[in-house]
């Protein structure tokens, strides 16, 4: 413990933050977008497109790490390095419509878009709504 640490309310007893634990799914072939198409049809599909070297992008999915209260049988939730993924990345925007961005969430239902966003939007999306 440091001399300044009682100053600044370090009493060293903080109980630490249990974390969390996010059921991701990685994607990363074009293959598995007909089937999250396909499993749509019976079951949410949650794709988070996520830029690596963004700091807004980092920001936002650890606010969405926080705050993600699905249930794994609610929904699927795919995690899309898009750097490391750039063509999965592209087909996504193509076969679901949506112009890309990133960050990016996109919920699909009955193989098609229902909610998508950017950005701080990402998190003003209340999941629950769409499961």
């Amino acid at each position: 413990m440091g001399i300044f640490d009682g100053l600044f309310g370090k009493s060293g007893n903080e109980e630490k933050k249990e974390k969390k634990v996010i059921p991701w799914i990685p994607l990363s072939s074009l293959d598995q977008l007909n089937e999250i198409e396909e499993k749509s049809k019976t079951r949410a599909q949650i794709i988070f497109k996520h830029s690596t070297t963004c700091g807004i992008s980092r920001m936002v999915m650890n606010t969405f790490q926080e705050t993600y209260s699905l249930d794994k049988e609610q929904a699927d939730l795919y995690y899309l390095d898009l750097h490391s993924f750039r063509s999965v990345s592209n087909e996504v925007g193509i076969k679901f419509q949506v112009i890309h961005q990133s960050p990016q969430l996109l919920v699909l239902k009955e193989g098609k878009t229902i909610v998508h966003a950017s950005h701080g939007g990402i998190n003003d999306i209340v999941l629950q709504e769409y499961v």
